[in-house]
């Protein structure tokens, strides 16, 4: 079972979550871009003598302020189910995207980033969530963030 909330108004702001999805492995929030034929890789600097810090680069530009973006838009699905022991997944799926053959998936801050297949993968995984509690999530966040 898999239910989906697209486009939803942040309640005081003009902002939107693309997509709400919930199934069986959790909530996850997704915020889909479309960056026609770049590449989506992880820059890591520093680590030993300096802090350890993590850029989301796309076709050699740094957007990690898209990471900031859907980390957001998570605290903001995860408050809406305080009572509620569900994983809410932050995860930037990147449509057209220059993904190699091999690997490319990545995390960075905790947030997923993927193509559509492999969203689609996760998406398909089993987890804590059964058919009740999964319309029960649908019903409370659809209430908390009404469609745009």
């Amino acid at each position: 079972m898999l239910r989906i909330l697209h486009d939803r108004r942040i309640p005081g702001s003009r902002a939107n979550i693309d997509h709400i999805i919930i199934c069986p492995a959790g909530v996850f929030v997704v915020d889909a871009k479309r960056y026609q034929g770049k590449r989506p890789e992880l820059r890591v600097e520093g680590g030993l003598l300096r802090p350890r810090v993590e850029n989301l680069m796309v076709g050699g530009r740094d957007r990690t302020t898209l990471v900031d973006g859907v980390l957001k838009q998570q605290g903001l699905v995860r408050a809406a189910v305080p009572d509620d022991d569900a994983p809410v997944r932050g995860v930037l799926c990147f449509v057209d995207g220059d993904w190699p053959l091999i690997g490319g998936a990545f995390t960075i801050r905790d947030v997923d980033v993927v193509w559509p297949k492999k969203l689609a993968g996760m998406l398909g995984a089993s987890g804590p969530l059964d058919p009740p509690r999964i319309q029960s999530l649908q019903r409370r966040l659809a209430s908390a963030f009404p469609s745009a």
